[in-house]
């Protein structure tokens, strides 16, 4: 199994009476979404599900990938507050047929990263609209090896 966690790209920063789950994208967000939205469409299959966290910059981020005909589907269970317990539930790790991407928040999303490769203790730092792409994959002699496919940065992104 596949499992793309995709960290919201940069937003606004909560002022007076703003709830944290209503900030939106900075200009500068919205570029990066565009540009990780244009790798993404590039890599990954056609059969992944896009799971996404009901808040307003994690939207905002998967709808950077409406433009390439890509859909997702709002999960409450992956807001801000979610678990690892949660989040891995959602995505049916790692029992999934096909692909899944993950559009959510630190700290569950580095929380997951330290859980799957080992780590459980460590908190992995995944940056603002950074990709980390972890890879399950069962050998015949042995246990399934996990293992870290991908980081992808959007300035890393070659957008022409």
């Amino acid at each position: 199994m596949d499992l793309i966690l995709w960290r919201h790209a940069e937003a606004e920063f909560a002022t007076g009476d703003m709830q944290d789950s209503d900030r939106k994208l900075t200009a500068k967000g919205l570029k990066q979404a565009a540009k990780m939205a244009f790798w993404l469409d590039s890599v990954l299959p056609d059969t992944c599900r896009i799971l996404v966290s009901p808040a307003v910059r994690t939207r905002s981020t998967a709808d950077a990938l409406l433009e390439y005909g890509r859909k997702y589907k709002v999960m409450p269970e992956l807001g801000i507050d979610a678990t690892v317990r949660e989040a891995l539930l959602a995505a049916n790790w790692p029992y999934s047929r096909e692909p899944v991407m993950i559009v959510g928040h630190q700290p569950y999303l580095g929380e997951i990263v330290g859980e799957l490769l080992g780590h459980p203790l460590h908190d992995y730092s995944v940056r603002k609209a950074n990709v980390w792409w972890i890879s399950q994959k069962q050998k015949e002699t042995t246990d399934a090896e996990t293992y870290l496919k991908a980081i992808m940065a959007p300035d890393l992104v070659l957008k022409s």
